[in-house]
């Protein structure tokens, strides 16, 4: 018997799996990759046990997990990877069609929270398999895709609004875009469960302090350099305390205020 473990192959989870499977015994851990939208799906119907995951899935569902403590995805200011590239500003975008990814369900809602919220407008959201393609006046990427573009980004043809920094802005709080969480009803590996969170709490540490280190093996030495991939892990919050928990609250509360749930 193995303990599923859904696996991001996103660039800010990089320092976390590589050290979990550097320094600790995975023998008993069966890893599941696929983006946060798949893992998402998978978590709900049961055919993994834990995974780092939207934390939209988490407010949906709160019945159905338990949050492994101490540790998210999150951000307090600009997170570099979760972007709106715009050929106007945005409040003059009222009324129009912004082009999203499919990935990352959280990330949308953050955006139409920002919008209806914060600057008082309503944009249509059309999921798009590549949004940076679409031709539309504004799109929304995520994850290594936004650092990609980002990095290759043509300055003068669009804006650029970093949602992590404008939710900071507008709330003093993190947001968080992800937690790992576990399903409640595992029955039977219990143990395997606390060892993870054993392995997570090591592996963490580890990593925080050895992101220079481990840059050197990161698949995104192929779009930047070890410098600015240190400079990304250090602008993320790995951790999960009483402070997330109120921004992630924050988060529920404006979900509910717009009819998510």
């Amino acid at each position: 018997m193995k303990l599923r473990i859904g696996k991001i192959p996103y660039a800010n989870l990089f320092p976390i799996f590589y050290m979990l499977e550097k320094e600790c015994d995975c023998s008993s851990y069966e890893f599941v990759e696929g983006v946060p939208s798949v893992l998402n799906k998978m978590l709900r119907d049961g055919e993994i046990d834990v995974s780092p995951s939207s934390s939209i899935e988490y407010l949906r569902n709160p019945s159905l997990y338990r949050i492994i403590d101490g540790h998210s995805i999150s951000s307090k200011g600009h997170v570099k990877s979760i972007l709106l590239f715009s050929k106007i500003p945005i409040v003059e975008l009222n009324g129009g069609t912004i082009y999203v990814s499919s990935q990352s369900e959280t990330s949308v809602a953050l955006l139409d929270i920002i919008l209806k919220k914060f600057y008082g407008i309503q944009c249509k959201m059309q999921v798009s398999r590549n949004p940076e393609n679409s031709g539309a006046e504004a799109f929304l990427l995520i994850g290594d895709d936004a650092l990609k573009y980002g990095l290759r980004f043509t300055y003068g043809s669009r804006l650029i609004y970093d949602l992590g920094e404008i939710w900071y802005e507008k709330t003093g709080l993190p947001f968080v875009f992800a937690l790992w969480i576990a399903r409640m009803d595992i029955s039977g590996k219990q143990e395997l469960l606390n060892k993870l969170v054993r392995d997570l709490n090591t592996a963490k540490e580890i990593a925080l302090k050895k992101f220079v280190e481990i840059a050197q093996h990161s698949p995104m030495k192929e779009f930047m350099s070890e410098g600015d991939i240190v400079s990304y892990w250090e602008r993320i919050d790995y951790g999960f305390t009483p402070e997330h928990k109120r921004g992630l609250d924050l988060f529920y509360r404006y979900l509910k205020e717009l009819s998510y749930f």
